[in-house]
């Protein structure tokens, strides 16, 4: 009894400790799954003869371009929105007033005023921009992530030198760094080419609408698309009410139903075709853990629930005394 009381009190130490060092946590986590990703490019440069130390500047060299336009683009189009912003809701509050108007002619005004009383949309503006800014702030923390990433990258060979000797001494050791290596390499690369095709053709039928911003949708399309289930509803929800001020109801519901199967197709068939069964982990505790890493972390903590879930049950499963948790959390 007293041992299980010290656990509990040291996991809620250890829960409150990550969350107050989050700023420094997230960054640290968001580059080492970047460098899970591309250190195959590196390995295979290496193998085409490249030297390695030039292949290491050229592939950081990339990276960093890529974290670098995609913050200043970011950065540049939520402050140009947030200006944009008070004209948008002015326009959605006279569509507001007109469908009451047109509810109250053809409707019991008591059943308009119940069905109308549930839009807020003071408070949905209000949350959409704070997600944008919170969003926008992980973004713009790519430089410290790009530092992380480089020093990750600079020391892999190291890193691979002590999982060998680990290895040596407990063959285990090597199973379970290549069974979490390889679910995470696989969960990632999958779930990075989803959020390219999904940000893709949402910016293609955003520009076909004509909606504002829409480079500033489609990278939210993109960067919420890691965040299961919730993420691509929430990436829809300011592109869909930027639509509705500036397009009108007809235009907004075609890209309403738009986004709708484009989240189902990728999210509910592409996406478990290539995942497979392989990462083990149920849909209870994916929704579960979404609410517990974004608890600790915030909105960073949503985008590496699956990661850290998956590798928590990867750690939990090494150990006999443990087994029955990771049998719990999968599926």
């Amino acid at each position: 009894m007293r041992f299980n009381l010290v656990a509990i009190a040291s996991f809620v130490i250890i829960i409150g400790g990550l969350s107050l060092a989050s700023s420094i946590v997230v960054p640290f986590l968001l580059a080492v799954f970047i460098a899970i990703i591309i250190y195959p490019i590196l390995e295979l440069m290496s193998k085409i003869h490249i030297n390695r130390f030039f292949a290491f500047i050229i592939l950081i060299g990339i990276c960093g371009s890529g974290l670098w336009f995609l913050g200043s683009v970011v950065a540049s189009a939520i402050l140009k929105f947030s200006t944009d912003l008070p004209l948008y809701k002015t326009k959605i509050d006279i569509f507001i007033d007109n469908l009451i108007l047109y509810v109250k002619d053809r409707a019991d005004i008591d059943i308009s005023n119940n069905i109308l009383s549930f839009i807020n949309i003071d408070k949905l503006i209000t949350t959409t921009s704070n997600l944008l800014l919170q969003t926008g702030s992980l973004v713009t923390q790519s430089f410290l992530v790009f530092l992380l990433l480089a020093f990750i990258l600079f020391e892999s060979q190291i890193f691979k030198d002590k999982v060998a000797y680990f290895a040596a001494k407990d063959p285990t050791t090597l199973h379970i760094a290549n069974t979490f290596i390889s679910n995470l390499k696989r969960y990632l690369a999958i779930k990075t080419i989803s959020s390219i095709a999904t940000g893709v053709i949402v910016w293609g039928f955003l520009v076909l609408f004509d909606v504002p911003h829409a480079l500033l949708w489609a990278i939210l399309a993109f960067i919420l698309n890691y965040i299961p289930t919730i993420g691509s509803i929430i990436a829809a929800i300011p592109a869909i009410l930027v639509s509705l001020a500036v397009n009108g109801l007809s235009v907004t519901l075609w890209l309403t139903l738009i986004y709708l199967m484009v989240n189902v197709a990728i999210g509910n068939f592409i996406e478990p075709k290539f995942l497979g069964k392989g990462l083990g982990i149920s849909t209870l505790v994916v929704i579960l853990s979404l609410l517990f890493w974004g608890f600790v972390f915030g909105i960073g903590g949503m985008f590496l629930a699956v990661p850290l879930t998956m590798s928590i049950k990867i750690a939990l499963d090494a150990n006999p005394r443990t087994k029955f948790i990771s049998v719990l959390l999968s599926n």
